[in-house]
């Protein structure tokens, strides 16, 4: 993989309790994993039908991305979630093991590209959109989508990483979402980063916090470059200014 290059024009972020940049900014100091919590973003920028739609997964991505795309038209969007509508698939599973009718409503918000098709209504947007369903690297690799976007001339991108807190019966298999959070970056043609891969000798340990919550610790520090792991993978970030 060659060198990829782009700038952050603007990014935002969320999770139970850390909404503005000053709340990040104090947990990137010392990050510290959330109390459980039921609390959701707030989307009252929407139409009260259209909120009820949305489960809290969708709700942070629509809280952090909706800012990001205001006043801006055909903005492609790039959205990256490994474990997707994990509490909503669950509910079903219940149903199911109870022989009870299932929802198709229900059913069509779980599936993985459910938040871009929401999207795609509730912003009238027609502009391409892509759901990726990645590893532990996932915000990279939709780093490489959206910088695909930008050469093929759109003047941005959208990204949101978004990970919902899963149920319990899934914490033996899943154990890398600390808290629900969500990251949108608003990406523009640029240099003043750049990512680039290479090869570790063998696998590499387990990172510390998810690689979107570790690049907003870059983000609100004076850091220039750092490293993000997966497996054999190494993401190498860099910035420029």
């Amino acid at each position: 993989m060659s060198v990829i290059n782009f700038n952050i024009a603007q990014w935002r972020a969320w999770a139970p309790g850390l909404e503005s940049v000053g709340d990040w900014q104090s947990w990137s100091r010392q990050p510290v994993v959330l109390d459980s919590s039921d609390a959701a973003p707030d989307v009252s920028f929407l139409p009260a039908m259209q909120r009820r739609r949305l489960g809290r997964m969708a709700r942070m991505a629509f809280s952090v991305g909706w800012p990001l795309a205001d006043g801006r038209e055909q903005l492609p969007l790039v959205f990256i979630s490994r474990h997707g509508e994990t509490a909503r698939t669950f509910e079903i599973l219940i149903d199911l093991a109870a022989e009870q009718p299932l929802s198709p409503t229900q059913f069509s918000l779980s599936v993985h590209n459910s938040v871009i098709g929401l999207w795609s209504i509730m912003r009238g947007e027609t502009s391409e959109m892509t759901a990726l369903a990645a590893a532990g690297d996932g915000l990279e690799h939709g780093m490489l989508e959206a910088a695909a976007l930008l050469n093929e001339g759109a003047p941005a991108v959208l990204l949101v990483v978004t990970e919902e807190q899963p149920p319990e019966a899934y914490a033996t298999w899943i154990d890398d979402v600390p808290f629900p959070y969500a990251v949108g970056l608003l990406l523009t043609p640029g240099n003043d980063w750049q990512l680039s891969l290479s090869s570790a000798a063998g696998e590499s340990p387990k990172a510390d916090w998810p690689h979107a919550l570790n690049l907003l610790r870059i983000l609100l520090s004076e850091q220039t470059t750092c490293q993000h792991a997966w497996k054999n993978r190494v993401w190498n970030w860099q910035r420029n200014q």
